[in-house]
């Protein structure tokens, strides 16, 4: 597959001009929203991906394939950043999010562990009201112990939204046929 960055931009003016269908990359910081790109695509370095929240400060830009672009957007929650640097990311995000004519599904990922937080609330209520279809990944699903812990994660994560979520697992790029098939299925329907 082949995978590229295109750019990072920290504001409007700075995002591509190509056309092509975007998939944006939701959730709080540290979720695995990198790590999910990377698995996604297959280039284990696409996306930086650290173990300190808020490493990505700007909307970064990926091509695939030259069919579809991953959008990778700051996390919102726990990060070690002044107060105005999380209000300019979240005006950059919301920018993004209403007015980019390209994006056609987001991903909202959640920490299969944790579930359902109340940012992540504020953000798939948000999406829901502004008509943005997204598709829910339950991410870490490795850290669950046991088979039980995971499905009670999923069962807790599906009792909130009309959406299945999909199990994922960034050692072992569980669940990310099952992504591909909502991403092309929506880019095919969008």
């Amino acid at each position: 597959m082949k995978a590229e960055f295109v750019k990072s931009a920290a504001r409007p003016d700075q995002f591509p001009v190509d056309g092509l269908p975007e998939i944006a990359f939701l959730g709080r910081s540290n979720v695995g929203k990198s790590s999910l790109l990377n698995c996604l695509t297959g280039k284990s370095g696409l996306a930086f991906t650290s173990s300190k929240p808020g490493c990505t400060q700007v909307i970064n830009f990926y091509r695939v394939d030259d069919q579809v672009v991953f959008v990778d957007l700051p996390g919102y929650g726990y990060a070690r950043v002044p107060v105005e640097v999380k209000d300019q990311w979240k005006r950059l995000i919301e920018q993004y999010l209403l007015h980019r004519k390209a994006l056609t599904m987001c991903i909202l990922l959640l920490d299969s562990r944790r579930g359902w937080l109340e940012k992540d609330l504020e953000l798939k209520n948000w999406l829901e009201f502004h008509n943005r279809r997204y598709l829910v990944i339950a991410t870490k699903t490795d850290k669950l112990k046991t088979p039980t812990e995971q499905r009670r994660g999923l069962a807790e994560i599906r009792g909130e939204s009309d959406n299945d979520p999909i199990a994922f697992s960034a050692i072992r790029c569980q669940g990310a046929r099952e992504i591909w098939q909502a991403i092309w299925k929506t880019k095919i329907n969008p």
